[in-house]
């Protein structure tokens, strides 16, 4: 691990103004510590989010869940606040890794990274949330913009996410043994008449299943579905193809959950 300079800010706008140069924010650090201490990332100014207060408060006002960027994956799956409302993302947030991630790991680094496999996008995207920042705001439509790729600008903090309650919602996984991130994973959450699937870890990024949807809101069987799309991953762990079928089973997994 190269030399770096250690800012702790006690407020946004602090982190933003230290955010110079080289800088890189840390919330968890999962990603970021081991890319460092490997030298596959070097900064020279690490700003830590940590202390800046109310970045971790979980709030419920309306249709709308509120979680703070900086509460840890445990916090999520403890908090009365997400079982009462969204028993499903505490459920997500419990499955993510193990302890130790749990206890470390953020939602705001989660989305931040945006890992092709990782929980939170999908939850996100298919619980139509609101990425809400120092800068602004982000659709979850918008947000998520291929692999590791997102709507932040350089500098921009995630200062919260606004979940959007469901009437019902369920996540299934299918995990990689190892890492627990998702070989292939589905949320699915329904709002009225409305159905929102979305599916991570089987492409490039995470995705909306517009066929699972209409499947689901008109009551049509699931079986033999299958997720078809020119993006899906290939790679040691699993094709193509498996992860495709994967998808299908995992959604009928959810379907069923939420039903």
């Amino acid at each position: 691990m190269t030399p770096f300079d250690l800012k702790r800010p006690q407020t946004l706008s602090e982190a933003q103004s230290a955010f110079a140069g080289d800088a890189a924010y840390l919330a968890g650090g999962h990603t970021l510590i081991p890319a460092m201490k490997a030298r596959l990332r070097s900064v020279e100014t690490l700003v830590d989010l940590s202390r800046i207060p109310g970045l971790d408060s979980i709030t419920r006002e309306g249709d709308r869940l509120t979680v703070g960027a900086m509460a840890r994956h445990a916090a999520v799956a403890a908090s009365p606040v997400v079982r009462q409302a969204i028993p499903a993302l505490a459920a997500l947030a419990g499955g993510i890794g193990d302890p130790q991630v749990r206890n470390r790991g953020t939602i705001g680094g989660s989305l931040a990274n945006n890992d092709p496999a990782a929980d939170y996008p999908a939850a996100a995207l298919a619980l139509d949330a609101v990425i809400e920042t120092s800068h602004g705001s982000h659709a979850a439509e918008e947000y998520f913009q291929g692999m590791f790729a997102t709507a932040l600008a350089d500098g921009e903090i995630i200062a919260r996410v606004a979940f959007r309650v469901p009437d019902a919602a369920a996540y299934a996984k299918h995990p990689h043994p190892a890492s627990r991130y998702a070989l292939a994973g589905v949320f699915v959450a329904r709002f009225g008449d409305d159905v929102r699937v979305a599916v991570t870890g089987a492409t490039m990024g995470v995705i909306r299943w517009p066929e699972a949807e209409a499947a689901i809101a008109a009551g049509r069987s699931l079986a033999g579905l299958s997720l078809e799309s020119d993006e899906l991953s290939s790679d040691i762990h699993a094709s193509a193809e498996f992860r495709g079928h994967l998808a299908g089973v995992m959604l009928r997994r959810a379907a069923e959950a939420m039903a």
